[in-house]
């Protein structure tokens, strides 16, 4: 191994847990001590590294900034669902092996020239097939790349858990011997040993066999101070008391069912756009109207856009329109009194409630609504010509057989 070969020419090295959180914050990273402790151990046992945890908590940052701190070469290999092996190993250069093929052919013709029959023809030419089939005619992937390059480099398989499970398969050579098995060629042994980084969204399990060869950590969401921190190493231009006011908006937005909860680099984007804007105080409007650059979802911005008005002030009232989330009049009945039997329907479950059938049954009581024919007139009272001896309106057979024609159809 040359000097160029050995890391130790480009990075010295961290002499220890805390000189590695210091390099980083140097970088622009701020690490936990769990963090570094891992940085440092993936360094001194060249072992991966798997990161798993929510979007938007610097896994992908933290092999970006380990490049960085180190001096080495960054090489990503994004996954994602159906993806070839040969997309993240090698191909062949099909292409090239055929100009080969056409400038040769006279020197293919040499060789056969004086063969006896078709078989020894044959035979000849696949005495040459490791000329086509060798090294410089593979076009070399992230993976295999890393492993051939003569500089020391930093691999990142970025949301492994998005790769079909025969990639996952592929990497375990990778990860536990850092050599890559091509059929043609043979056994790719690695020049200089890379730092690999793995990361997951935990969109899938992933197997044992891959966990069982890396350092593992789980990233979270960081603490309150910690993100403040994060905002304060960025230099977003927001004031100290709007950034700790930010956050603590920000961690609220997260404890909501989103589909999408807002990343750590989304929170340094919104107090970038608040600072651009000039903002002095953080008020329902101003963040509303900003509420976009951190929710990405038409329907988590409107469960946000409702919350946030109790998120700075736990007083405020909010419009209907802000809690239904949509106007009157969609087909929802809103538009109609509430104040007949509502108070019932409201409690149906609860104890001393009225049972629920009679609350259904009710609806269907004919003339219910005041105003209609055979409801209630003004006085509360209905008229005397529909009302029974019980109480209800009386009709002839004959009245409904004129009215309606026939049997009469409950509408669907």
């Amino acid at each position: 191994m040359t000097d160029t070969d050995d890391p130790a020419a480009v990075h010295p090295g961290f002499t220890d847990v805390a000189d590695a959180a210091r390099q980083f914050q140097d970088a622009g990273y701020l690490t936990d001590d769990r963090l570094a402790t891992t940085v440092f151990l993936q360094t001194r046992m060249n072992k991966p590294v798997l990161l798993e945890g929510p979007a938007g908590v610097g896994k992908t940052q933290l092999a970006t900034s380990l490049a960085e701190v180190t001096g080495r070469r960054l090489l990503r290999l994004q996954c994602y669902e159906g993806q070839d092996e040969t997309k993240a190993l090698y191909e062949w250069d099909y292409g090239k092996q055929m100009l080969y093929t056409q400038i040769l052919r006279e020197k293919i013709g040499q060789v056969v020239e004086d063969a006896a029959d078709l078989a020894e023809s044959v035979e000849r030419i696949a005495e040459q097939d490791s000329v086509f089939f060798s090294e410089r005619f593979l076009t070399p992937r992230p993976l295999l790349e890393a492993i051939t390059s003569e500089e020391p480099v930093v691999l990142l398989i970025d949301e492994v858990d998005r790769a079909d499970e025969a990639l996952e398969a592929v990497l375990l050579e990778l990860l536990s011997e850092f050599q890559i098995s091509i059929p043609e060629v043979g056994t790719v042994r690695a020049r200089t040993m890379p730092y690999v980084v793995l990361t997951s969204n935990n969109t899938r399990d992933l197997s044992a066999a891959l966990k069982r060869r890396c350092l593992h950590l789980f990233l979270d969401y960081p603490t309150a101070e910690r993100e403040l921190d994060i905002i304060r190493s960025k230099d977003t231009g927001l004031s100290e008391s709007l950034a700790r006011r930010l956050v603590d908006i920000v961690r609220e937005l997260r404890e909501m069912e989103l589909r999408k909860a807002p990343s750590i680099s989304e929170t340094i984007d919104w107090a970038r756009t608040l600072a651009v804007l000039g903002v002095n105080e953080l008020t329902s409007d101003v963040l509303s109207s900003t509420l976009n650059v951190v929710i990405k979802y038409e329907r988590d911005l409107k469960r946000a856009v409702s919350a946030i008005p109790h998120l700075v002030d736990p007083n405020a009232e909010v419009p209907d329109s802000l809690d239904h989330g949509h106007g009157h009049g969609h087909g929802h009945g809103h538009g109609a009194d509430h104040s007949h039997d509502d108070a019932g329907d409201a409690d149906a479950g609860g104890a001393g409630g009225p049972d629920g059938r009679d609350v259904r049954a009710r609806r269907d009581d004919p003339g219910r609504h005041p105003g209609t024919y055979g409801g209630p007139d003004a006085t509360g009272s209905k008229p005397k010509s529909t009302r029974s001896a019980g109480g209800g309106r009386s009709v002839s057979a004959g009245q409904g057989s004129r009215s309606f024609g026939g049997a009469r159809k409950r509408p669907v």
